[in-house]
């Protein structure tokens, strides 16, 4: 029951704001279901990639994915990520939960200052940064356990020149094959070691997150985003505190 509670808040958060939500998906398998937090983080790569795919169904359909964007930021992100999972699987994980705690922070300030953005006149792409970019956020993204669309997004926006939704629908694609690429990784490795994990509340998380994010988006449309957004930004920084304080004081 705390599973599915803890999958629709992802969902409804990922629904509401476009991003931003998966990185409440390790705290949930920590607390609510008293996972271990190698397990959590990597469980949390597999879970992402799940509500992902799912919301970016509607994207495709209304064509509003830019697949040139896709291939150039996701192929250095799933390498990223795979190395940032594997770099995961050697620290011992109070690093990566400090490492987390610091990125729950710096979600809730770009959050906080996020505003709506024009569609560009004219949709242009730097390679070298798109693709730096995508590398950077795909080793944060193996390393800790996040989707990283709340740093996906704006890196679109502001780099790439795509319209918000554009960018939104993208950055679900880029999120499932960097999350793919960093689970295979951790699930390799953690294997080996004999770990096993938890399929029963994989499954649920998803399906959670999946009907959480439906209603999300639906509910979203009528509802004051710019308030909730920055409410949830400082739920955010809460958050992060508590994980320093309960996981690595």
């Amino acid at each position: 029951m705390l599973a599915i509670i803890g999958a629709v808040i992802i969902g409804l958060s990922l629904g509401l704001f476009g991003s931003g939500g998966s990185i409440l998906t390790v705290p949930v398998l920590m607390y609510l279901v008293d996972m271990p937090a190698a397990e959590s983080i990597a469980s949390s790569l597999l879970i992402v990639a799940g509500i992902s795919l799912f919301g970016s169904i509607a994207y495709i359909r209304r064509q509003t994915v830019s697949w040139r964007h896709f291939w150039v930021f996701g192929i250095p992100g799933m390498i990223g990520t795979y190395g940032g999972a594997w770099f995961g699987t050697l620290v011992d994980s109070r690093w990566q939960l400090l490492t987390f705690a610091l990125l729950m922070i710096v979600a809730a300030f770009l959050m906080w200052r996020s505003k709506p953005q024009p569609p560009a006149k004219v949709p242009s792409i730097n390679y070298g940064k798109v693709m730096l970019e995508g590398l950077v956020v795909g080793i944060i993204t193996g390393f800790v356990g996040v989707g990283g669309g709340f740093l996906i997004v704006p890196a679109l926006v502001l780099l790439a020149g795509l319209s918000m939704p554009v960018a939104i629908g993208t950055s679900l694609l880029i999120i499932v094959i960097k999350s793919i690429a960093g689970f295979a990784k951790y699930y390799a490795v953690m294997s080996a070691d004999d770990v096993q994990f938890n399929w029963l509340v994989i499954t649920i998380m998803i399906a959670g997150g999946v009907l959480g994010s439906a209603f999300g988006s639906k509910i979203g449309r009528s509802l004051p985003k710019e308030k909730l957004q920055k409410g949830f930004a400082v739920f955010l920084v809460l958050m992060g505190v508590f994980v320093i304080t309960k996981s690595v004081i």
